[in-house]
């Protein structure tokens, strides 16, 4: 019953579709101010996206060095252990 009242609600979704589209005003003519300004403010938003996932990779990248500096650092130190005199 639950399968057929979801595929039921995927065929009217795909009916519907068409109807729901946006509008020649809100969808905008391609030499329109406002819709090159839209553009603009898309590529804006993944530079900052991007910049901000370089931002944590180079976290991690420098976390990293750091972790094996200090590894190195810490094998530098030998416990040198006596052995029994006899």
């Amino acid at each position: 019953m639950r399968v057929a009242a979801g595929i039921l609600l995927v065929l009217l979704m795909l009916f519907v579709a068409q109807a729901a589209s946006a509008c020649p005003a809100c969808y905008g003519a391609p030499g329109d101010p406002m819709v090159k300004g839209v553009n603009n403010g898309i590529w804006v938003l993944l530079g900052l996206v991007g910049f901000v996932q370089v931002g944590f990779v180079a976290l991690f990248w420098s976390f990293w060095r750091r972790a094996r500096a200090n590894k190195r650092f810490r094998e530098q130190f030998h416990i040198v252990e006596r052995t029994p005199q006899l």
